[in-house]
Parts: C-alpha cells; structure tokens; sequence
C-alpha cells in the first residue's frame, strides 16, 4: 500500500507559478510511475503530467505542455510539479498518483494509489 501526500497548493495570480510535491510512503517508490490528475469544479479528473520509473520519461497534457514541469527524485520518494505561467483555467485540486504500469500512463485507470489532493487557484 503506497501512501501519497501532496503539497504547494495555493492562490497565485494568472501568470506566475506554484510548485507542488507529493511524497510517497512506500520503499519501492522507484518501480513506481507517477502521475499529475487534476479536477475542476463540475469536471472529471484529468491527466496532466506522468513521469515513468523506468527511464523518467515524461509525458503531459497539450493544455500545460512548456508551462508545467514533472520531475522525481527516488532518493526522497517525492515527485514534483513545477507549474509556470499559470492560467485561471488551471484551477483545480491537483492529485498525485502512482502506479507500477509501464503502459498508459496517462490513462487515469492505470493508477492504483491516490493522494488527497491539493488546491490550486489562480485569480485573473
């Protein structure tokens, strides 16, 4: 059982930037992929950022490509999510997740282990 807990949510004004970070519990957190979903008000969760185990590819939504950045660090069990230039249409609770899939990564089925999310706002 993998344990997520996000943190970094917060209010930022259209145009700057948050950084959100999600530590993992479990020892193996290596063999994980990890995901960014996001849910706005009203909406379904959404993929946003993935990053594999095996060879930290990346992969993002068209909606934050050259705006957000996903990155991991195996030796601190925590994954990160440099957020640039944010946008009002960002608002949302930001989720980690985890997964030991190495298909699909982007598919919000594919992930087995949620945090409880984190709130982002940003204010035109």
């Amino acid at each position: 059982q993998v344990q997520l807990v996000e943190s970094g949510g917060g209010l930022v004004q259209a145009g700057g930037s948050l950084r959100l970070s999600c530590a993992a519990s479990d020892g193996t957190f290596s063999r994980y992929a990890m995901g960014w979903f996001r849910q706005a008000p009203g909406k379904e969760r959404e993929f946003v950022a993935a990053i594999t185990w095996s060879s930290g590819s990346t992969y993002y939504a068209d909606s934050v490509k050259g705006r957000f950045t996903v990155s991991r660090d195996n030796a601190k069990n925590t994954v990160s999510l440099q957020m640039n230039n944010l946008k009002p249409e960002d608002t949302a609770i930001y989720y980690c997740a985890a997964t030991r899939s190495v298909v699909e990564v982007t598919a919000r089925n594919r992930y087995n282990y949620w945090g409880q999310g984190t709130q982002v706002t940003v204010s035109a």
